[in-house]
C-alpha cells in the first residue's frame, strides 16, 4: 500500500471515529504484512473494533442521566449556601425524581440523534428569579424550563413550588414537580 494512501486512511479513520481511535491505533489497524505482496486481500484484514466506532446519537437513558447530573448541579447552585443545606435532602427525595420523569418524558419525543444537541443552560437565576435551568436545542431555543417559585399562602409560611413548562404550549402550563416548606420567615434570595 502506498504510504500516502495509508496516511490518508489513518487520518480518515481518526476523523470518522471522532478521536476514539488514535492515529497509532489506526495505523496498527491498517498495517499489513510487508512480506505479503498479494494485493487482492489487502483490505480483508482491516477492521475497526465495534467499541471504537461512534455515532452522533445518544440513547434516551444516557441523555436523562446526563441531564440529571446537570439538573442537580444547577439546582444546588441556585439554592446557594443559605437555602441549600436546609432543603437539599427533601429536594433529592421529592423533586429530583419528578424532574427525572419529566426529562424522560420530553426526551422520548425526540429521536436519539437529536438528543446529542440538547443541553442545559449554564447559569441559574439568582435573587427572586424562578429559573433553575432550561434545556435548549442547538439553536438555543428552550425545550423545557425548570423553575421554582416562592409561595406565601396566608397563615402558612413560605413554600418553594417546583414546576416546569414545555415548548408544546408556549410555556404557559405549570407542570408540578412538588413543593418544599421553608418556614414562616422570608427565605433569603437565591444563590446567597
Amino acid at each position: 500500500m502506498p504510504l500516502w494512501l495509508r496516511n490518508s486512511l489513518v487520518v480518515l479513520i481518526s476523523i470518522i471515529t471522532f478521536g476514539l481511535v488514535s492515529p497509532a491505533q489506526a495505523s496498527e489497524l491498517l498495517s499489513i504484512d510487508q512480506k505479503d505482496t498479494d494485493r487482492t486481500d489487502t483490505y480483508e484484514n482491516v477492521s475497526i473494533p465495534a467499541d471504537h466506532l461512534t455515532t452522533s446519537q445518544e440513547t434516551h437513558e444516557s441523555f436523562v442521566s446526563r441531564m440529571m447530573k446537570e439538573a442537580e448541579e444547577q439546582s444546588l447552585a441556585k439554592f446557594g449556601t443559605r437555602i441549600g443545606p436546609i432543603i437539599e435532602d427533601e429536594f433529592r427525595d421529592i423533586i429530583l425524581p419528578n424532574m427525572e420523569a419529566a426529562i424522560a418524558t420530553v426526551s422520548e419525543q425526540f429521536p436519539e440523534e437529536v438528543l446529542v444537541n440538547l443541553e442545559v443552560t449554564e447559569v441559574p437565576g439568582g435573587g427572586f428569579s424562578e429559573k433553575i435551568f432550561h434545556i435548549v436545542n442547538e439553536q438555543k431555543s428552550d425545550i423545557i424550563r425548570f423553575h421554582v417559585r416562592r409561595d406565601n399562602p396566608p397563615q402558612e409560611g413560605y413554600w418553594f413550588n417546583f414546576h416546569y413548562h414545555t415548548y408544546h404550549d408556549q410555556f404557559q402550563t405549570h407542570y408540578e414537580l412538588g413543593t418544599i416548606y421553608w418556614d414562616k420567615n422570608t427565605p433569603p434570595k437565591w444563590k446567597s
